[in-house]
């Protein structure tokens, strides 16, 4: 509040100045009427047109930032704390999940017996290719095996089979990927461009509609007269995808579309599970996060597109044996794994959840534990599966699987590998053959910004560094230094469910009907500037930085 001095003054300021003129011409005739009556479009004034209409908004304004860390800091906009989650990811894949997964990718799932019909015009070469390579994998898989049993021989006696199942699936792997980049690189130009990353981190954000609303969302509709029609409206949900594969191929060009990119018929939608359920229900789990959207390296790499990645199959012995269901959990996790994949590519090229793909991306997955072999071929021609899109939304991605297939019986104590599977070396040489082509004609990122597409790309000294600094700490997801508001048992007892304590100064954030889980992310000062280091000297008002929020 002003001083009462500091008001006089303001006012004889005020009063002193000379009063400006209106320079402003006076409107043409011609510019206020029509030869027709042109009226403001008639809005519908209901609850959920005005919903939908905030959330075109939100959509909007995500789609007009410039740059790739801008969009994806935009999205964890509405929440400080994060959002509440569902965990997908290869950690642990429940059994029945396969239509959940297909409704939450909006992917239609197609089990075959052979790679699509896309890959026959290299069959020749893949099987010279395939003759002249066989004993050179033999080898490189008894190498790699033995050097396990070697390691193995040096880990604790109680390390769990998964993590020697992981570590056996790594070796062989890792062995085969390298031969095979060598041995094919001569024929194959473009595996000498590519770029191989070693454990890298995967992971995906997205919302997902459709999904009936929480006991507590009905409960809290229930309560107000006016929600009670809306009780069982079904409702967005976060979710999040967290992979760690063995090893992921990148190269600058993205894969060519397994099929033609087009608006699919109501048939071919209905084909698609629509899984209304809460993923609790299967054996997924929630969480409170910020939504993390990472596809193996930051923004900026020229190697921007997936060729091929393998992920490992450890979750299988996480479980009991589940018998014929193998096959479904196999599948689950290949789509999971592709989507999750692409949508972080999707998002690198200026692209969300909430802004749809104007082009598909491919990519080809392999899980596998070095013995068993499954294969997966996956089409992105969408991102947006929230709110109304799961009913309207005319487009479907597709996923083509092949059941899993042993490479090899055994390798014995010499190193030899017995019964070597031929066919499964085939279908990884046409994944390793299939040439990458640059899109001719076609904008690859329509909603970043010409001068600024990367934070990088920022002149602004101070804004670059906010916003990088933010990116990051987001993508850590580290806990905030003020951790979540929380009520005491105590109050719950004396203060919430029983009025005991009436005369006490109402101070706690439920007591001022304040949700810290309805708190934005730029709901904060900037850091303080001390006062020697303030830029308008020692007696400056500003006393905090500027935020720098997109």
């Amino acid at each position: 509040m002003l001083k009462l001095r500091e008001l006089k003054l303001l006012r004889a300021s005020v009063g002193n100045s000379p009063r400006a003129l209106s320079t402003r011409p006076a409107a043409n005739l011609s510019d206020e009427y029509t030869e027709k009556p042109e009226y403001p479009p008639i809005q519908d004034l209901s609850f959920k047109a005005r919903k939908k209409r905030a959330a075109q908004t939100w959509h909007e304004q995500v789609k007009n930032v410039t740059t790739v860390e801008g969009k994806l800091i935009k999205v964890n906009m509405p929440r400080y704390y994060g959002f509440r989650t569902i965990m997908l990811g290869d950690e642990r894949v429940p059994y029945n999940c396969l239509p959940l997964s297909q409704h939450y990718t909006r992917t239609l799932f197609e089990n075959v017996q052979k790679l699509p019909d896309f890959y026959d015009a290299a069959g020749e070469s893949v099987d010279s290719f395939a003759k002249s390579l066989q004993g050179s994998i033999e080898d490189a898989v008894g190498f790699a095996t033995l050097c396990f049993r070697q390691r193995k021989s040096e880990l604790p006696d109680d390390t769990p089979p998964a993590e020697l199942d992981r570590l056996l699936g790594s070796e062989i792997v890792t062995q085969i990927n390298r031969l095979l980049l060598m041995a094919l690189r001569d024929d194959c130009a473009h595996l000498s461009e590519t770029e191989v990353d070693l454990d890298p981190r995967h992971e995906a954000f997205w919302f997902v509609g459709g999904v009936d609303p929480p006991e507590s969302v009905k409960r809290m509709r229930d309560g107000v007269e006016w929600q009670k029609e809306f009780v069982n409206d079904p409702v967005d949900r976060a979710v999040q995808y967290i992979g760690r594969p063995y090893l992921a191929v990148r190269h600058r060009t993205p894969l060519r579309p397994i099929r033609p990119m087009q608006e699919e018929g109501r048939e071919t939608l209905e084909k698609v599970p629509l899984y209304k359920y809460d993923a609790r229900t299967v054996g997924f789990a929630t969480t409170h996060r910020h939504g993390t959207t990472i596809p193996g390296f930051w923004p900026g790499s020229p190697h921007e597109f997936g060729l091929l990645s393998y992920q490992c199959r450890d979750y299988l012995l996480k479980n009991p044996d589940v018998g014929p269901d193998t096959n479904d959990l196999l599948h689950a996790h290949g789509i999971q794994s592709s989507f999750g994949w692409l949508l972080g590519q999707a998002c690198y090229q200026g692209f969300s959840t909430y802004n749809d793909i104007t082009y598909p991306l491919s990519t080809q997955t392999v899980i596998t534990n070095g013995q068993y072999w499954s294969f997966y071929v996956y089409q992105l021609n969408t991102t947006t599966v929230h709110s109304d899109c799961v009913y309207n939304n005319p487009k479907v991605n597709y996923c083509w699987g092949l059941s899993q297939t042993k490479l090899f019986e055994e390798v014995d104590e010499s190193g030899k590998c017995i019964g070597f599977n031929e066919d499964v070396l085939k279908n990884l040489i046409h994944f390793y053959a299939n040439v990458p082509e640059e899109r001719v004609g076609v904008n690859m990122k329509p909603y970043l910004g010409k001068a600024e597409q990367k934070v990088a790309d920022i002149e602004d000294d101070k804004r670059r560094a906010f916003l990088e600094r933010v990116f990051k700490h987001l993508m850590a997801n580290r806990p905030r230094h003020r951790l979540v508001p929380e009520t005491y048992t105590w109050e719950k007892i004396y203060k919430i469910d029983n009025n005991t304590r009436p005369l006490e100064a109402k101070r706690r954030f439920f007591e001022l009907g304040v949700n810290p889980f309805k708190r934005r992310l730029d709901d904060h000062y900037g850091y303080y500037i001390p006062r020697d280091l303030r830029p308008l000297g020692r007696r400056s008002k500003i006393r905090h930085e500027k935020n720098y929020y997109p």
